[in-house]
Formats: C-alpha cells, sequence, structure tokens
C-alpha cells in the first residue's frame, strides 16, 4: 500500500521531540502538511488551521493532533465529519464525554480513530503484562514525579481547566497500570494538591481497590528535582516485578530483563497505520476515567503559588 498522506496539527514541544522524529522514520506515513498558529515544519506546507490544512489539501487522508486537548475535540470532530483518520495524543479529550463523541463520529464517516496511550508501547509494559498473567497479585505501588518546568517550560495550559495539571504524566501510569493488570480497579481514595494561583493539581496521591484484596497506591508530583521518578512495583505470589524509567527497564526479582530500544511513537503510527488498513478504531477509557474520578473523589488540598518563572526575590 502507498504511504497515508497525514497531516500534523499543533507543531510544539511534542511534536518536534516525538511525532516528527517517528514520521521520519515511518514506511507508512507521508507527512505533507502541518498546521498550527505559530509554527511550520521545514519542507511541507504549513498552514494557521486545520480547517484551512484540509481545503487546500484535500489529498491528505489522517491526521495526527498534537495540541493541548482543551482544543482537541472541535479540530478532530472536523477531521472525522471531513472523511479523515484522526489519531490523538495523550489524553485523548478534556473529558470522557468528548471523546465518546469523537469515536461515534467516526463509526458513522467510516474512519479510523485512535486514541493514543504512548507508554504501553514502552518496551517493558508488554512483557510485564505476560509475567504477571496467572499469578496473584498483592500490592502495586506507582511513583510518577517529575520537573513540570523541564518537561512543559512555560505551558500554562497544563495548569488551567482541563489541563489535568500533574495528570498529564500521571495519565502515563495508569495507561501502563490499565494495560498490565489482569483485572479491573477502581479509585476509593484521592488527594489532589492545587497551588493557590492554578486550576489543576500539582500532586496527587490515589488509593484503589481491586478483586482478591489487592492494593494499589499511586503517587504523582508535578515538583521533582534531580532525577526523575517513573516507577511501578508489583508484588506478587511469585516475586516482584520493577517496571522503571517510564516502562523502559523492566527487572524481575531485581534482576534486570534484556529489553529492546524504546519506540513508543514508531509504535504508535505502526498501530495508526494498521487500524486504518483494517477500518478499525481504537479508544481505550480507561485511563481517563481514572483521573475523571480523582477530580470527582478527591479531597482538594491548596499549596504555595506556581510559577514557571519565579518573580523577581522569590
Amino acid at each position: 500500500m502507498a504511504p497515508v498522506k497525514l497531516g500534523l496539527v499543533g507543531i510544539g514541544k511534542i511534536a518536534r521531540d516525538q511525532h516528527l522524529p517517528s514520521l521520519s522514520r515511518s514506511a507508512d506515513f507521508d507527512l505533507v502538511a502541518a498546521a498550527s498558529r505559530n509554527a511550520g515544519v521545514e519542507g511541507v506546507a504549513s498552514f494557521a488551521s486545520t480547517g484551512e490544512m484540509l481545503d487546500a489539501m484535500p489529498e491528505i487522508e489522517a491526521v495526527s493532533l498534537c495540541m493541548p486537548p482543551q482544543a482537541r475535540h472541535r479540530v478532530a470532530a472536523e477531521a472525522l465529519a471531513r472523511g479523515r483518520h484522526v489519531m490523538l495524543e495523550k489524553p485523548p479529550g478534556a473529558t470522557l464525554s468528548e471523546v465518546e463523541h469523537l469515536a461515534g463520529l467516526a463509526a458513522s464517516n467510516g474512519v479510523s480513530l485512535f486514541a493514543t496511550w504512548h507508554s504501553r508501547h514502552a518496551p517493558g509494559v508488554e512483557p510485564a503484562r505476560d509475567w504477571l498473567a496467572g499469578k496473584r497479585i498483592r500490592k502495586m505501588t506507582v511513583t510518577w514525579k517529575e520537573d513540570v518546568r523541564h518537561w512543559h517550560p512555560g505551558q500554562d495550559w497544563i495548569f488551567e481547566a482541563g489541563g489535568l495539571g500533574v495528570f498529564d504524566p500521571g495519565i502515563n501510569a495508569l495507561s501502563i497500570v490499565t494495560k498490565i493488570l489482569p483485572f479491573p480497579i477502581w479509585l476509593t481514595d484521592a488527594s489532589l494538591t492545587f497551588p493557590e494561583n492554578r486550576q489543576a493539581p500539582i500532586a496527587a496521591d490515589l488509593v484503589f481497590a481491586g478483586p482478591e484484596d489487592v492494593s494499589v497506591e499511586a503517587t504523582f508530583d508535578f515538583r521533582q528535582i534531580g532525577p526523575q521518578t517513573w516507577d511501578i512495583i508489583v508484588e506478587t505470589d511469585q516475586g516482584v516485578l520493577k517496571l522503571s524509567m517510564g516502562g523502559a527497564v523492566l527487572r524481575i526479582d531485581g534482576e534486570e530483563q534484556a529489553m529492546p530500544p524504546e519506540a513508543e511513537y514508531d509504535g504508535l503510527y505502526a498501530r495508526f497505520a494498521a487500524l486504518i488498513a483494517a477500518g478499525g478504531s481504537e479508544v481505550d477509557l480507561a485511563p481517563l476515567r481514572h483521573v475523571a474520578d480523582a477530580f470527582l473523589l478527591g479531597r482538594r488540598q491548596v499549596t504555595e503559588p506556581f510559577f514557571f518563572d519565579p518573580p523577581a526575590g522569590a
């Protein structure tokens, strides 16, 4: 099959760090255009909006959306209604309802919708899932701590309503948890810490329950300085599994397992191509549902103001 002609929407940090390198390696897609209010991509046609891009280039078959979640629904709905396949960065939207609406639009227009969870494509995730199958899981501990100033420099949208705050990285952990556990879990307790000048949390502590009295606890924090922490530890009746570095490193009872190199976004685009070829969609909302439950159930704690560039004298 000829490569799918693709337009990339939202040319920010994640597009430049991940999407563009993966697209340059992909034999499945031909990047022909970009749409962004403030940036373009060298060597392809650039437009200020998705509508302008699709009007000018009707040959575009698919779009990949990298803008913040608050703005994604309108753009995705327009593309789906115009018969284009759509790939969504995580989280797939600002609310569950809007993503469910997109899934319905994709089905009614006969196109593919792919709500991606890039951390599920980390090299240790599938082996971890396979190892846990058939074992009695007693406890899972998730620690996801990173420096928001490093990963989202100056990106105030992440602390606005709908930006998810610390759940923007935390949902990556939840995407792995819901992939590797062989049973469902549900939230029983949550504490969310909000800077007094922000609308989204900077830290969260979550407790989940599951079958057979399994214990699942998660701690997320956007204030980590120095080495970053992305760990999931699972205690079972047959040993202890540890995923670290966001799923790139897998240890069983302390022994590191051989893993292929990290290629999360290469995996995403390969999966998107497979969905288009099969005429299918993939929209798993489990990670986003857990985040929504945390906002519903969580106790609100208030902490000091947060600034990307601390005020003079602070």
